[in-house]
């Protein structure tokens, strides 16, 4: 009756032509002899000490390889998003990946940039803008998953000076005084942070006394480097980007009465490649644990 090779009873693998023991299973029973072709050993049969060595690299196989397949069955979403979200967003992104392995690949800008882009074609799932106006903008281009579209949260507009400012604010019509010779804000004539801006200091009358001194960024997170920078004596920013920023401090909060609204919607793309992924996510902004990221960050959030 044939036996499985053991360490003492070992046949010549090099005249046999195998590499090494031909310990093969075929219906339970174990054989010996030169195989026909290349099989899988079956060494835990012949060796139950060998298959409790090997179970911890099996267990690591199989570790990788459920790995993998929860990697093919992952969602990548591709989010644009105010470059005024940058921080709560990467904060809640790294929770939303650690709870549901999908990956977040986030594209900052100004909301007009980004909403020109998605309209040339720039693939998104989710866009995120930081006014209503370009999300309008691409619900009347069509770009829109219907009934995905909400507002979802506030911010504030404040004037921000370096850390070592001696300027004292007082009033947004402190602005056009003779000791202010620069003011950064974002682009006045596209980006959301500098139309706010610019609609705050003609309800403070005084846009046509101070438009000579406005040095325009990119978008609002430019802006503010501009303070820090020291290559403007004040800022006009939100709120949340003054908390993110250490070089900088507020001089200033500006009051309801004269802000501008500044409201945040979000919506799902119409040609999102991952609908589903896309949904879940934006279910994740409602949830309690995003709405704490954001109030920390300084924004509101709409219920």
């Amino acid at each position: 009756m044939p036996h499985c090779p053991t360490e003492t009873s070992r046949p010549d693998y090099r005249r046999a032509g195998a590499s090494k023991a031909i310990c093969r299973e075929r219906a339970g029973s174990c054989s010996q002899g030169k195989p026909t072709k290349a099989v899988p050993k079956n060494e835990a049969a012949c060796h139950p000490g060998q298959a409790r060595r090997n179970f911890p690299v099996r267990a690591l196989i199989l570790f990788v390889v459920m790995g993998v397949i929860a990697s093919a069955d992952a969602d990548e979403l591709l989010i644009s998003a105010a470059s005024s979200l940058t921080d709560a967003m990467k904060a809640i992104g790294a929770e939303y990946e650690k709870q549901t392995g999908d990956k977040l690949i986030f594209n900052f800008g100004g909301s007009s940039l980004l909403a020109r882009q998605i309209e040339e074609g720039v693939p998104a799932d989710v866009f995120l803008s930081a006014d209503e106006a370009q999300m309008d903008r691409l619900e009347r281009a069509g770009r829109l998953e219907r009934g995905t579209r909400s507002d979802f949260l506030t911010n504030a507009l404040v004037i921000v000076g370096r850390q070592d400012s001696r300027l004292q604010i007082n009033s947004v019509a402190d602005l056009a005084s003779s000791n202010v010779s620069r003011i950064a804000i974002a682009d006045p004539q596209s980006v959301p942070a500098g139309i706010y801006a610019r609609q705050l200091l003609a309800n403070a009358g005084i846009w046509e006394q101070v438009h000579d001194k406005i040095v325009p960024a990119e978008n609002v997170r430019a802006a503010l480097a501009v303070v820090e920078a020291g290559n403007a004596d004040l800022g006009i920013v939100y709120t949340t980007d003054a908390a993110a920023s250490g070089a900088t401090r507020v001089l200033f909060n500006v009051s309801a009465e004269i802000s501008p609204k500044i409201t945040y919607p979000v919506a799902m793309m119409a040609n999102s490649a991952h609908a589903g992924a896309a949904k879940r996510f934006l279910a994740f902004l409602k949830s309690s644990e995003a709405a704490q990221i954001f109030q920390r960050a300084g924004f509101g959030v709409v219920k």
